[in-house]
């Protein structure tokens, strides 16, 4: 007897489990897997802060939340609908997210003695047996042994055996979303090709759990999600660092320019090194450096070469990485130094989100040392963000810092890729020789942009001075005094400032252009903000939205579109950065909301946040 699908609108699912059992594996091919069917999707992953955290413990959870749906969505969820957890720690750290009357379900062996004193609940309390998930729709599951059962004949250790738990929680979820599994054995034939008793454990487990949902009889209905109503074209899965990887290739191509990433691995950072290092048939070079002040010099040298230089890092390598970035705006050359963004202070939160270092890139630098600044907002909008981070950089002169977040870095979404020729060109001028009307080259002789000539080493007739001290006006040489250092620093300062004259006037999102409220964001709080928004909208509330991706300078017409409205509310995931900067340069008495636990702000809080102001 065949089970009914039933057609729904959206639905959240948390996988979680410990970080060894496979959960961000088991995510991202559900992920894959309904971007192929044309679902609307969101994702956010969710790791363990602690590289070897202990096995069963509460620090060791990791989590993979996937949000998809037949509309357009714009956050993975502020609860979510299933949640399946592998071990009783995993169902601790995750319960309080999943929604009244919501699916949980759980593998029984991670619920035995040991997992339940890991997971620190009270002797003989077991959460699936005491009655107190009654209010949820609870299916318990011996993952473990169906999976051992489902390879009794290959000549695989238990161990071994076990790493395929996943795989049978993913093909029971295929069976309960009524999916097509082709994408994941091929993803499975193409990573296991040369370990074949790895590949048939595997597939024989997806299988098995694809089975389970036909044979058992405790599930009466099957779900069926609709192809979003997208706008056409043709679309992909991407996460925020595969995106700005692929917009800094695409920069560097549309620039004719080499690219050079001189880094150091960090986390949340990591995965734009692994990625770029794909890429040597586009002329890229990446240098895994010895440490963060290496990478960066490594990516100066690159840049004073003529090359697009590159330096990828989180908050704390920012700390180490300022010093030459001061060298840099000395020097007045293109740079881009990028920041996925984490908890801190120190080592902080290494694997949860925050946006806790826009001051840093503001004022963290010795000296008078203003840079660009540019921030994504989405995974997808990872790949314009530093298009045009590229852009400013080598038609500005200027090193130019562009902020991501774990959150975004992380995070998938449905990218509708461009084609190279709908990319808007980034010209680039070298200076080649010396003007009939120069005597000599002036290397800070500048245009009508105060941009310098940028004259490649080893040119004839062009040799200039390099290095940190202060340039005199027009010529370049080292200088002390006092008249031309304040000079200098009102120029530099000047340059920064001109970039608006060549960025895009500030729009709204959505809202009208005078009213109650107005909710000013930046970087991973976009979809929050879009959500919540729209809902009050649909209740007639005066609310409108405008996001920044232009920090530094701001776009010349921000201050006249905050004073447009009453109230103005400022959502951050930090402690409040970005409300002081509007409250000095507009004197805007703007609201803050703020939130800084690791995990990004959500659409029902933001909704209670502006009904409070309204």
């Amino acid at each position: 007897m065949s089970v009914p699908v039933q057609v729904v609108e959206d639905v959240v699912i948390k996988f979680a489990g410990d970080s060894g059992d496979g959960m961000q594996l088991t995510g991202s091919q559900f992920t894959n897997n309904t971007a192929l069917i044309g679902n609307d999707l969101s994702t956010f992953p969710d790791f363990p802060a602690e590289i070897r955290a202990p096995q069963g413990t509460v620090p060791g959870v990791s989590g993979y939340q996937l949000h998809f749906s037949s509309n357009r969505i714009y956050t993975p969820g502020d609860n979510c609908d299933v949640l399946v957890a592998m071990n009783a720690a995993a169902l601790k750290v995750n319960l309080k997210s999943l929604k009244p009357g919501g699916m949980i379900i759980a593998n029984t062996d991670g619920f035995d003695a040991k997992n339940l004193r890991l997971a620190n609940y009270p002797d003989g309390i077991n959460p699936l047996e005491d009655g107190s998930l009654e209010g949820y729709e609870l299916h318990k599951i011996d993952v473990t042994k169906l999976t051992r059962e489902a390879l009794k004949d290959i000549t695989l250790g238990t161990k071994e055996k076990d790493r395929a738990k996943n795989m049978f929680v993913l093909g029971f979820l295929y069976w309960l979303y009524n999916r097509d599994m082709t994408s994941t054995f091929s993803f499975l034939h193409d990573k296991f090709s040369k370990k074949p008793e790895i590949l048939e454990s595997n597939i024989r487990t997806l299988q098995a759990g694809f089975n389970y949902g036909d044979t058992v009889e405790a599930f009466t209905t099957r779900y069926k999600v609709e192809k979003a109503k997208l706008p056409a074209g043709k679309y992909r899965s991407i996460t925020g660092n595969t995106a700005l990887s692929y917009g800094l290739i695409a920069a560097a191509q549309k620039s004719g320019l080499p690219m050079f990433l001189g880094t150091y691995p960090i986390t949340p950072a990591s995965d734009i090194l692994h990625e770029l290092a794909r890429y040597k048939n586009f002329g890229i070079r990446t240098f895994q450096a010895e440490d963060e002040i290496a990478g960066i010099t490594a990516a100066i040298g690159a840049a004073y070469g003529g090359s697009l230089g590159v330096t990828t890092t989180s908050g704390p390598g920012m700390a180490l990485k300022t010093e030459a970035m001061g060298l840099a705006a000395m020097l007045e050359i293109p740079l881009l130094i990028v920041n996925i963004q984490r908890g801190g202070p120190s080592t902080g939160l290494p694997t949860k989100t925050e946006q806790s270092d826009l001051l840093q890139a503001y004022y963290g630098r010795n000296g008078e040392c203003p840079m660009p600044v540019i921030s994504a907002s989405t995974p997808s909008d990872c790949f314009d963000a530093a298009y045009e981070a590229v852009r400013i950089a080598v038609q500005h002169m200027t090193p130019v810092i562009l902020l991501s977040d774990g959150y975004i870095a992380n995070g998938a979404e449905p990218w509708a890729y461009p084609q190279s020729a709908d990319l808007a060109p980034i010209d680039v001028t070298f200076k080649r020789a010396l003007g009939e009307d120069e005597p000599k080259f002036m290397p800070y002789k500048r245009d009508e942009k105060l941009v310098r000539p940028w004259a490649v080493p080893g040119t004839a007739g062009l040799e200039h001075r390099i290095g940190g001290l202060e340039k005199e006006d027009i010529t370049g040489n080292v200088s002390y005094d006092p008249e031309n250092h304040q000079h200098m620093v009102k120029t530099r300062e000047e340059k920064v400032a001109r970039i608006a004259d060549y960025i895009p006037l500030q729009t709204l999102d959505a809202g009208p252009e005078t009213g109650d409220v107005l909710v000013l964001g930046w970087g991973s709080t976009y979809g929050a903000i879009k959500s919540a928004v729209a809902e009050l909208q649909a209740e007639g509330k005066s609310v409108a939205h405008a996001h920044l991706r232009h920090m530094r300078p701001f776009p010349r017409n921000l201050g006249d579109m905050l004073k447009s409205y009453k109230k103005v509310l400022i959502p951050e995931i930090n402690n409040g950065q970005l409300i002081k900067i509007i409250r000095d340069q507009f004197l805007i008495d703007a609201v803050g909301y703020n939130k800084i636990k690791g995990v990004p702000i959500t659409r029902t809080e933001l909704v209670t946040a502006i009904k409070e102001l309204l």
